[in-house]
């Protein structure tokens, strides 16, 4: 005798197996599924400023001390100074006015210096502090008789700049330069400011002597190629952002190349570097960057610019077509369009509109306001844009392009009916057609 055998169907295990077949299908869609890569709108240059280091060349000069002894300092690092200031005294005490007495005028001076450094201090430059004292000591001095003081009085001979530091580098000329000179690593810079006692000869203070210095930079020949077109060009330095405008040259010393840049202002800021980490701004174009390949054109009817109108009713633009009835009568209605782009025909010197071919068929007859004329649609004209994908379709956006590369370009931004920053669009505008619903 059989027994009739009974499956057991377990509705988890189906659920389960509906499902694990279901991710299958769905992954093997995903990877046969040809994905559209969107690119985001990024602002600024076509590319990157190259970055170089530089050596300062300044007309300036290392004074000795012509006595012995202690220096008591009265102006501040990289101070300005006219021609006969006090720099410094040499004495044999490390304070040449420590017999000093301030007049009520002497003190007045004083409070005003301080109310100035006050307002201008900055907390994480402690190193002003002692310059703000060099500069009281300077002003005090500056009404002292040289007679009475007990030491040496030091005077600039002319007017300048005056910096606590020295490098050697201070005779270079252009004709000096060579690859060795932009090696840091042997590079060496002496602190002149010093508590210690001094001998005659010892280097005392650098003067620059001039407003006038430049910066020279070893160049490749592609560099030259790039800069030899440039009279003048702007530098950005790096150390804090500023930047200058100076004349450009080159030059060529041994096997190397050059390019020097001579500035007018701006030299009291770097007295104390002889190295500059600074970026030459070549590329001064700037607009919103996207890939070349996101480029794509589109074609549009082109239409006379008399022939537009304006609704009464909402003020919508747009254009009057002549539609014919069953009867044979013949009447006219308000088609709003999208004016893309107004641009000028070369042949007959009339302005025309760009307008989406989805708005007008071929052979379609335009009516002029207030007027009998009229124009049949069939003229076309192309513009160059992106397909834009903000709201998950792609969308046709008019760019012009400033400038471009092989990779890149950048268009303007604020056109009409164009794009933004921040904007996301096709990367391959080939690979999507326009109003495709992509996600």
């Amino acid at each position: 005798m059989f027994r009739k055998k009974h499956f057991n169907i377990n509705i988890g295990t189906v659920i389960f197996g509906a499902l694990f077949l279901y991710l299958i299908i769905t992954v093997v869609l995903y990877l046969t599924a040809e994905h559209i890569s969107s690119y985001q709108v990024t602002s600024g240059p076509l590319s990157q400023n190259e970055t170089y280091t530089a050596l300062a060349l300044r007309s300036e000069e290392v004074v000795d001390a012509t006595a012995g002894g202690y220096v008591s300092y009265y102006l501040g690092d990289s101070s300005k100074i006219s021609q006969g200031g006090a720099v410094c005294g040499i004495g044999s005490t490390q304070n040449l006015l420590e017999n000093k007495t301030l007049t009520a005028s002497d003190l007045q001076t004083l409070q005003e210096a301080a109310s100035n450094f006050s307002q201008s201090y900055d907390g994480g430059d402690f190193s002003s502090v002692y310059d703000f004292k060099y500069t009281l000591d300077g002003k005090i001095l500056s009404t002292e008789d040289p007679s009475s003081l007990s030491g040496t009085l030091v005077t600039s001979d002319s007017d300048g700049v005056v910096a606590y530091s020295c490098d050697g580098y201070e005779t270079l000329t252009q004709e000096d330069i060579t690859p060795e000179i932009f090696s840091e690593k042997s590079y060496r810079r002496t602190n002149l400011r010093t508590e210690e006692q001094i001998s005659a000869g010892d280097p005392l203070y650098r003067l620059i002597r001039s407003e006038t210095w430049s910066i020279v930079i070893p160049v490749t020949d592609r560099q030259t190629v790039r800069l030899a077109s440039h009279d003048t060009i702007q530098v950005k330095f790096l150390k804090d952002g500023q930047s200058e405008t100076g004349q450009l040259s080159l030059f060529v010393s041994g096997d190397q190349r050059y390019v020097q840049i001579t500035f007018t202002s701006g030299m009291i800021r770097y007295c104390n570097d002889r190295f500059l980490d600074v970026e030459l701004v070549t590329n001064t174009r700037s607009g919103l960057k996207i890939p070349i390949s996101a480029i794509v054109t589109k074609e549009f009817y082109t239409i006379p610019s008399s022939f537009q109108t304006v609704s009464g009713e909402n003020s919508e633009v747009g254009f009057l077509k002549e539609i014919t009835d069953e009867n044979g009568e013949t009447t006219t209605t308000f088609v709003a369009s999208t004016l893309y782009e107004e641009v000028t025909d070369e042949d007959t010197g009339e302005s025309v509109y760009y307008v989406d071919m989805n708005d007008f068929q071929e052979g379609d007859v335009l009516i002029q306001p207030d007027s009998n004329a009229r124009y049949t649609v069939g003229a076309t004209g192309t513009l160059e844009g992106v397909y834009c994908i903000n709201r998950g379709y792609a969308v046709f956006r008019k760019i012009v392009i400033i400038d471009q590369n092989e990779e890149f370009c950048i268009v303007e931004s604020g056109t009409s009916y164009g794009i933004a920053q921040y904007d996301y669009i096709v990367e391959d505008g080939t690979q999507v057609n326009e109003n495709e619903i992509l996600y």
